[in-house]
């Protein structure tokens, strides 16, 4: 099957990244926003994305414009109807991502494969609500994706083999290492990463090290590019929290239990780079 468009369920930090990458690749593009503000939001931070890179010298400025074509944003799922493959990257709850899974079953052709970015959910219970379970799956893109080079593609209990050839073959043609995970709490990345954050979330509760020193020590003394705090940061915190919520709820071991400063600073609205304010203070203007 010939992939010419892709829909893109969310307009997040994730959902505009991935709009972006996609339209970098030469693929027509169509992402939905459940607001107007949403929309226009997202197609700013493109923009401003792309006029950071013209102002580097990584991008000609035509080649803005030919990208800037390819994307069309909507408030309206029923625009998604004629695309040829789809990723939902909306919230990390299980019943929104149903919902966007109903509609979307029944408004894309029978062969349209259906793909979700999420980064712990059960893709089997994901693709109960549809009629196409098979052509199902997970497409764990990472943060920032146009990036970041990995893709976890996940089965579902009913996914086709078929499906899975040709969500690996979508991730390479656009330009991305895809590897296969099982289905299990958190796949490969996030089990090992997010419950890592949450331990130096409880060491900086302790008061045994400050933000800047726990990074500092994470990046000299284990060679990470950037410390668990600040990739916290950008990760979001309320999806760390729900990571390990997820771990903990399916894993039932209390060393999957979220800290509880991790869960103060998401009731607090404090979530990282995308409100201004995390374990670091940014400046969003």
């Amino acid at each position: 099957m010939e992939f010419k468009k892709i829909g893109i369920l969310g307009a997040s930090t994730m959902g505009a990244g991935l709009v972006q990458h996609i339209a970098n690749c030469g693929f027509e593009v169509i992402f939905r926003a459940r607001k107007q503000s949403s929309v226009d939001k997202a197609l700013k931070h493109i923009e401003g994305q792309y006029d950071f890179m013209i102002t580097r010298g990584w991008l000609a400025a035509e080649k803005k414009e030919e990208n800037m074509a390819r994307i069309t944003g909507t408030t309206n799922i029923e625009d998604l109807a004629d695309c040829d493959f789809i990723i939902e990257a909306a919230s990390e709850d299980m019943e929104i991502k149903k919902d966007i899974f109903r509609q979307l079953d029944r408004i894309c052709r029978p062969e349209v494969i259906l793909s979700s970015n999420t980064s712990s959910l059960s893709i089997t219970e994901i693709a109960s609500v549809t009629d196409r379970p098979e052509r199902v799956a997970g497409m764990h893109f990472f943060n920032p994706a146009p990036v970041m080079k990995l893709v976890e593609v996940v089965p579902g209990y009913n996914t086709s083999d078929e499906t899975i050839e040709v969500v690996k073959k979508v991730a390479t043609n656009l330009q991305k290492t895809p590897i296969v995970v099982n289905e299990s709490p958190g796949f490969v990345v996030n089990r090992m990463l997010v419950p890592m954050i949450n331990e130096c979330v409880g060491v900086l509760a302790e008061n045994i090290a400050s933000a800047e020193d726990i990074d500092r020590a994470m990046q000299l003394g284990a060679n990470h590019p950037m410390g668990p705090l600040a990739l916290a940061d950008l990760i979001g915190l309320d999806v760390c929290l729900s990571i390990m919520e997820v771990l903990h709820k399916e894993l039932g071991e209390d060393k999957y239990r979220p800290h509880p400063l991790l869960r103060k600073m998401v009731r607090a609205g404090k979530l990282g780079q995308k409100t201004g304010e995390g374990f670091y203070k940014y400046n969003n203007k």
